[in-house]
């Protein structure tokens, strides 16, 4: 055969398949069996810096200086980001004004915690520019949610806990609304969280499970997809929250994860808020809870609904990256740390 025919014949060869063949990504890092780092818990004087990496914190300065003074409360230091109230157009300052404020507080030895001022939309776009080899040799907390799933996840992927609880843009709520928020923050920052009870929910599947913890945002979780974020859930237990979605959205998003394999090898499925939900035209049908489950139908593990933890004004804290037990019966959910 001549040569340029046979280097066509290997090339269509190449970019054939069998219509049976399955196409799966596989994350490029993996923490599937790994025991997860666990930064330092907090000790009195210790440091907290306070970083804006996603939506402008615009007129806000009185909400910081509130979370400020709950951090003095608990004996703590604050430092803000030299960039915090910054402004360009939706973010907190410039994608280089945001990246600049979060590697400063990755590189700080001081620093104990990171606590993200608020969420929004802006993790996303400076997350790949972040270099860690200075906060791998002084690991630290890293706290928020929504879109500060995005942080979470990179750092899931590279072996640390993470810290999914309240924000400063948080102390704008009714200060009884947070306590529970509160609470459980300064539990998880000082080391003394172990476990949340939680009232039963009539969509529950119940059951017990052990698993690394992991998750957060449902659009952020699937916005990772088929990236160097993108989470392994072998053998963990996925938690989901969402705020503001269509149902049909919210479908999809988690059709999305099931054709990646998020349900296929994990522990258990722990759902949080999923509030605002918006009306579907024509109507979805069922609730969210119903949605959820047809979803998971095809799978054995438990699945508990109702846990205070997403976008409500009590956000109990989570503890991604830390092995925990799920036990769901009639008359409880239990969450131990």
């Amino acid at each position: 055969m001549h040569f340029k025919s046979l280097f066509y014949v290997l090339l269509f060869m190449s970019c054939t398949y069998s219509k049976s063949s399955k196409i799966t990504f596989k994350p490029p890092q993996t923490m599937a069996s790994k025991k997860y780092i666990r930064p330092a818990i907090l000790q009195v004087g210790d440091t907290i810096a306070i970083v804006a990496p996603a939506g402008i914190l615009k007129s806000r300065k009185k909400t910081i200086e509130a979370a400020q003074m709950l951090l003095k409360n608990w004996g703590l230091v604050s430092v803000l980001g030299p960039h915090l109230f910054s402004e360009s157009h939706h973010f907190a300052g410039t994608d280089a004004q945001r990246l600049k404020d979060l590697q400063w507080a990755l590189d700080k030895p001081d620093v104990k915690a990171i606590w993200c001022a608020r969420g929004g939309y802006g993790s996303m776009r400076i997350m790949d520019e972040l270099d860690f080899e200075s906060f791998k040799k002084n690991p630290k907390w890293l706290v928020g949610y929504s879109d500060v799933t995005a942080l979470h996840n990179q750092l899931q992927n590279l072996g640390y806990e993470t810290l999914h609880a309240m924000m400063p843009i948080n102390m704008e709520e009714d200060s009884k609304a947070i306590t529970a928020s509160i609470t459980s923050l300064k539990a998880g920052l000082f080391g003394t969280l172990a476990k949340h009870i939680i009232e039963p929910n009539k969509s529950n599947r119940m059951g017990s499970a052990k698993g690394i913890l992991t998750g957060g945002n449902l659009t952020l979780l699937t916005a990772q997809l088929g990236s160097a974020s993108q989470l392994d859930t072998r053998n963990k237990i996925l938690f989901i929250e969402e705020i503001g979605e269509y149902k049909y959205h919210i479908d999809r998003m988690l059709q999305s994860l099931k054709r990646a394999g998020y349900f296929d090898h994990c522990n258990g499925v722990i759902v949080g808020d999923m509030m605002d939900i918006k009306a579907n035209s024509p109507a979805w049908g069922t609730g969210v809870e119903e949605l959820i489950m047809n979803i998971l139908d095809p799978y054995d593990f438990p699945v508990a609904f109702g846990i205070p933890a997403g976008h409500k004004p009590e956000n109990r804290a989570l503890i991604f990256g830390r092995s925990i037990n799920l036990n769901i019966t009639k008359s409880k959910t239990v969450i131990r740390f």
